[in-house]
């Protein structure tokens, strides 16, 4: 049985194929048809007008504005029966667009890199998001058919064959969703219910009516498609895309009940499933337990670490980077997960965030690289056009060091020297707008509107797409070999295994430039200066992982070279 919910409408039918047939209604507003089997098309015309697109379309072939496809999910032969992902606490995520991590711009073009990751050391693998949006390119948070997989990248069965293929190679699958607005390009959803709401607004579209005359049914939606994605295409967890842009008045705000059904799932399938989500609020409300009046979420991102961390890298302090100094934020960072965290934001020009007491370590998940921090640059610029290569294995050191979860982007461990940009394929006119939004989007970092590549330009796509062939080079794979060394060290030593298990102690000197992070038996010194300088590491017993090889260690005295380096020393416990 196929059915629609479309309370808004007086009549509606079953486009099949061009066939039309009545619908029946029920007093909730939801229309159902026993006419729709797997593998035919089909829309729904509403009130006269259409065909639309399903809102619960499991495929769209041809694109957002063509008709849905059904399909039969129990069809697809799984292998990873008995696949249980690894906890969050000792996770390594690694996030990787579906169109840009190869040269074959699909699901199956990312399976073939999956042995590269294996050998990495990471543990998750996050996909950005892939429902259907506008186009055949583009980064997906304006997606606007939330069930259908996106059909350039391979459909619902490409997604299951990716899927299946890392449990089988130890990895486990989060996928990014975006449930705080939908696309401009192919968004129907109003014309069958009350989806939106105008009492509150969104930088990138209509809010989403999680609160308001109807939104029972809109909350039911958003839930279904969560657990959809756990369900049917084994995903073992979730991030959901800036959560600080929902607003819901209700006693149960939409990310616990969301929670809530993902639990019972969990609990139904046996199968660890997580729940993570990005947010601007600097909040622990969200990963705190209902109990406590929280969210209960299982993690959330702290963007704390990234800024503070690229202020002293780059020293930049343009746009939001005007809230961090540098070291000290940056040590901050480490030991509490946020920095601005309930005092003034000179950027925001308010008070913002909350401390974050109690939390896990492994609440929070950080990166010094991502989507967001690369392709919101006019450039796109990655850390390796930014710093020297120096300051790069200090970045990855400092991130595979903290107590947090980490997280890296795709090419990353490798410094890889293309861009990642914004990229879109929409049609003419709204391509138009999305180019003259983002050159004023940029103006607040002060940037020259010349320098911003056109994002509807297919070159700008084909910019973004890692050159594998870079590994073979001498100092991207020195970068590799790097971030290989330090991912083994942290699954071997204990003391770095869970951020949960081990708190950081930090010590630090803005004024000379260095930074000691001890986590147990196990210290981190980095030296950011461009200059060499001793550094006392007390009861230190020898090195265990070093960016340079004229790094020594004399008693208590480290002798860091005048390069900016990084070492991992054991200690007396």
């Amino acid at each position: 049985m196929t059915r629609v919910w479309a309370p808004h409408a007086h009549t509606l039918q079953l486009d099949l194929e061009g066939e039309r047939l009545w619908m029946e209604r029920d007093d909730r507003g939801w229309w159902t048809t026993d006419h729709v089997t797997p593998g035919r098309d089909y829309g729904f015309v509403v009130d006269e007008a259409g065909p639309f697109p399903d809102p619960r379309s499991p495929f769209q072939p041809h694109g957002v504005h063509g008709r849905s496809r059904a399909i039969d999910h129990a069809s697809f032969q799984w292998t990873d029966a008995g696949w249980q992902a690894p906890p969050l606490a000792t996770a390594v995520i690694y996030e990787l667009h579906v169109g840009t991590f190869s040269n074959a711009p699909t699901f199956d073009g990312v399976i073939h890199g999956l042995d590269h990751l294996v050998k990495l050391g990471v543990t998750h693998v996050e996909l950005m998001p892939v429902a259907e949006f506008a186009g055949d390119r583009g980064w997906g948070y304006d997606g606007v058919d939330l069930y259908a997989p996106h059909h350039a990248y391979g459909g619902p069965d490409g997604l299951k064959r990716l899927v299946d293929a890392c449990h089988a190679r130890g990895l486990a699958v989060l996928l990014d969703v975006v449930y705080n607005h939908l696309g401009p390009a192919g968004n129907y959803l109003s014309k069958f219910g009350p989806y939106f709401t105008d009492r509150y607004k969104t930088p990138w579209g209509e809010a989403v009516n999680f609160d308001g005359a109807g939104s029972d049914e809109v909350r039911r939606f958003f839930c279904d498609n969560a657990l959809m994605w756990l369900r049917d295409y084994h995903f073992d967890g979730l991030r959901l895309d800036a959560v600080h842009a929902i607003v819901d008045m209700s006693a149960v705000h939409i990310c616990e009940q969301l929670r809530n059904e993902v639990a019972a799932l969990e609990a139904q399938s046996g199968r660890r499933l997580v729940v993570i989500a990005e947010s601007d609020l600097n909040d622990p409300r969200l990963v705190r337990p209902v109990e406590q009046g929280g969210y209960g979420l299982d993690a959330q991102w702290s963007d704390d670490f990234h800024h503070a961390l690229h202020v002293t890298l780059t020293g930049e302090r343009t746009g939001y980077y005007r809230d961090f100094c540098g070291i000290r934020d940056l040590a901050a960072a480490i030991q509490h997960g946020f920095v601005v965290a309930g005092h003034y934001s000179p950027f925001r020009r308010r008070v913002h965030g909350r401390v974050p007491r109690g939390l896990r370590g492994s609440q929070f998940v950080i990166a010094a690289q991502n989507h967001d921090q690369i392709g919101n640059r006019a450039r796109g610029d990655r850390f390796s056009a930014l710093t020297t290569s120096g300051k790069l294995k200090i970045a990855a050191a400092v991130l595979l060091f903290a107590p947090f979860v980490p997280l890296l982007f795709q090419g990353e461990e490798w410094a890889a020297s293309t861009p990642f940009l914004y990229f879109t394929d929409h049609e003419e006119e709204l391509g138009t707008l999305v180019r003259d939004g983002r050159v004023r989007e940029f103006s607040a970092f002060g940037w020259n509107p010349t320098d911003i590549p056109d994002p509807q330009s297919p070159e700008t796509f084909a910019a973004s797409q890692l050159n594998w062939r870079e590994i073979d080079e001498p100092s991207h794979a020195g970068m590799l070999d790097w971030h290989r060394a330090l991912l083994r060290l942290r699954r071997e030593r204990p003391d770095l295994a869970s951020p949960d298990d081990t708190p950081a102690h930090v010590a630090f000197s803005e004024q000379d430039g260095w930074l000691i992070v001890r986590r147990g038996a196990v210290q981190l010194v980095c030296n950011f200066a461009n200059r060499g300088q001793k550094v006392v590491v007390h009861n230190a017993r020898g090195i265990l992982l070093a960016s340079h090889d004229e790094l020594s260690l004399r008693g208590d005295v480290l002798e860091l070279p005048s390069e900016s380096s990084v070492v991992v020393i054991s200690h007396e416990g």
